[in-house]
């Protein structure tokens, strides 16, 4: 039941055609909340934060092994709502990715599997606009997680705060010749992008740590570079 989307999706006729052909009940619900339409202004839409932890970073091999969502708006930050869910993937976990996330095998050993949580997941951003930081990660990971659930995928509305740093600043790699006097690339990576608004350093690739940075620095955007009643479909992906 995959569906091709393009970038100029109309995301709330999409959901609701999503929810006709949805087959199971969980997922049925989520495209049957109440999404906003295109022109519906920054200011008055509910966010929801995501990061996700992961094995590795080909979604065909690796697995999800931990989630982090907070609810935000452009105006707070809602982290007594905050939820973050270890999963214990199928496999082994390799010394790499305990090193990057620090998430070692009993922290795993009595998590669920990610089919025991995903309703709760569901539940908790169907509505919501999701805000990530480099969308390629969450999208193909939840969407083969769940697929490897269900039997079918998963397809949402995001913000991407990396993509927003990389139109910011479409130059920032330098010209050969500065390259040569030694001129790096403007990084847009989390904590590099967020240093220009001035935000705090975080301990990266936490799940809620890395949500709680990206919708801080999606507040932070937003105040700098655009007004509140632009329209989200101007930005999501």
């Amino acid at each position: 039941m995959k569906q091709v989307r393009n970038k100029q999706t109309d995301w709330a006729a999409y959901m609701k055609n999503m929810a006709s052909q949805a087959r199971h009940p969980a997922l049925k619900r989520f495209y049957q909340a109440d999404w906003p339409a295109a022109d519906t202004p920054l200011e008055d839409i509910e966010f929801m934060a995501l990061d996700v932890e992961t094995t590795g970073l080909d979604a065909r091999t690796h697995a999800v092994v931990s989630l982090g969502l907070i609810p935000l708006t452009l105006a707070r930050i809602r982290s007594d709502q905050a939820w973050h869910q270890v999963v214990r993937p199928r496999g082994d976990l390799v010394p790499e990715s305990v090193t990057f996330h620090h998430i070692t095998h009993s922290d795993i050993l009595q998590a669920p599997r990610f089919d025991e949580i995903l309703e709760i997941f569901l539940g908790k951003l169907a509505g919501k606009i999701a805000v990530v930081h480099y969308h390629p990660i969450e999208r193909a990971f939840l969407d083969r997680a769940v697929r490897q659930c269900l039997g079918e995928g998963l397809q949402f509305p995001l913000l991407d705060t990396m993509q927003i740093e990389a139109k910011l600043h479409p130059r920032r790699k330098p010209a050969w010749l500065l390259r040569l006097f030694g001129k790096q690339p403007l990084s847009i990576r989390l904590a590099d992008s967020r240093s220009r608004y001035n935000l705090p350093a975080y301990t990266a690739h936490h799940a809620l740590t890395d949500a709680l940075a990206t919708a801080e620095l999606l507040q932070a955007q937003v105040a700098t570079h655009f007004s509140p009643e632009q329209p989200v479909g101007s930005l999501w992906l």
